[in-house]
C-alpha cells in the first residue's frame, strides 16, 4: 500500500496504546489532586484552629510580659522580636559568606576547584539543624561567645542566630553562584576588552547583571531562617516558654520553637485550654509573614529583572 491509500484508521493508534496512555494520564491528574487537597486539608485546618484561638483570647493576653501558653499569657510581641532578633543575626553571617563564596566560585576559581568545592558547599546544605543545635550549646557559645562576652547565659539568641547564619550560607551560596554563571561571558569579555580589572567587572559588570538572582538568594535565605526550627529550639532554650527580653545574651522562644514545643503532645500543653489552640495561631501567622515575605521579593526581583 503506497502513502496515497493510507486512510484514517491507518493514522489512530492500536486500542491497547490508548489505553494506557489514558490510564497515565489519570494517574497524573490523581497525583496532582491529592497534593492540592492535601494542602487543602493543611490551609483548613490550621486557619480553623487559629481562628478557635482568636475567637475566645482576649486581646490583653497577647499584650503582656512574655510566651507563657501554660498560663494563659500569649505575647506575640516577644516571640516576633526573638525571631526577628534571630533571623537578623543569622542574615549577618550567611549574607557576606554565601556572597563572597558564590563570587570566589563563579569569577576566581579554577575550574577544577570549583567542580570540588562546589558540589561539597552544598553536601553542607545536608547537615541536620539539630546538629548545629549542638554545635551552637557545645562551641559556639562555651568556646567563642564566652571568651568575648562575660555575662552571657549558656542558651541565647545570639549563639542561635550564629548557628543558624551557618545553616544558611550553602543555600545562599548555591542559588547566588548559579545566578553569577547564568551572567553571558560575553559580557565580562567585553569588560575585560575595555581594559577593566577582573575585580572591576565583577563588581561594575557581574554584579548588577545578577542582582536578582542574589535578591531572590537573599530572600530564600531569610525565609529558611526565619522558618528554621530545632536551632534556635536547642541553642536559644526558648521552649514552651519565653520573657520578653531585648538582649541577645538571654534565651528566648521563637515562633517555631513555641510551636514545636506545643506540638509535642506531652504535659507541655497542660494548664489554660487555648494553650494547644495557640500553636495554629503561630502556624497561620508563620505562613501569612512567609507568604507577604516571598510575594515582596517576587516583586523586587522582577523589577531589579527589567532594569538589568
Amino acid at each position: 500500500m503506497t502513502p496515497d491509500h493510507l486512510t484514517a484508521a491507518d493514522l489512530q493508534t492500536s486500542l491497547g496504546r490508548r489505553i494506557r496512555s489514558q490510564t497515565v494520564r489519570w494517574l497524573f491528574m490523581g497525583a496532582a489532586a491529592v497534593t492540592v487537597l492535601v494542602s487543602a486539608l493543611i490551609i483548613w485546618t490550621v486557619a480553623s484552629g487559629a481562628w478557635t484561638f482568636i475567637s475566645q483570647v482576649e486581646f490583653t493576653r497577647l499584650t503582656d510580659i512574655g510566651w507563657f501558653p501554660r498560663r494563659g499569657l500569649f505575647d506575640l510581641t516577644t516571640l516576633l522580636v526573638n525571631s526577628a532578633q534571630i533571623s537578623v543575626i543569622a542574615m549577618a553571617v550567611a549574607v557576606p559568606s554565601g556572597f563572597g563564596a558564590a563570587f570566589y566560585l563563579s569569577e576566581y576559581a579554577h575550574p577544577r576547584v570549583r567542580r570540588v568545592m562546589k558540589p561539597t558547599l552544598e553536601l553542607l546544605a545536608s547537615v541536620p539543624s539539630v546538629v548545629l543545635g549542638v554545635f551552637a550549646i557545645s562551641f559556639i557559645t562555651p568556646s567563642i561567645l564566652t571568651n568575648f562576652f562575660s555575662e552571657i547565659n549558656f542558651f541565647n539568641k545570639l549563639a542561635a542566630g550564629i548557628a543558624v547564619g551557618l545553616l544558611v550560607i550553602p543555600l545562599i551560596a548555591s542559588i547566588s553562584e548559579d545566578a553569577l554563571r547564568a551572567v553571558p561571558q560575553a559580557l565580562r569579555e567585553a569588560s575585560a576588552g575595555l581594559g577593566a580589572r577582573r575585580v572591576t567587572t565583577s563588581i561594575r559588570v557581574v554584579l548588577p547583571a545578577a542582582m536578582s538572582g542574589l535578591m531572590a538568594a537573599t530572600i530564600v535565605g531569610f525565609s529558611r531562617a526565619i522558618g528554621e526550627t530545632m536551632v534556635v529550639t536547642i541553642a536559644s532554650g526558648g521552649g514552651d516558654t519565653s520573657l520578653y527580653n531585648l538582649s541577645l545574651f538571654e534565651s528566648g522562644g521563637t515562633l517555631t520553637s513555641a510551636m514545636a514545643a506545643l506540638g509535642l503532645g506531652t504535659d507541655q500543653v497542660a494548664g489554660n485550654n487555648l494553650a494547644f489552640q495557640s500553636l495554629f495561631f503561630l502556624g497561620a501567622l508563620l505562613f501569612a509573614m512567609t507568604l507577604v515575605l516571598n510575594m515582596v521579593g517576587d516583586v523586587i526581583v522582577r523589577r531589579l529583572q527589567n532594569r538589568y
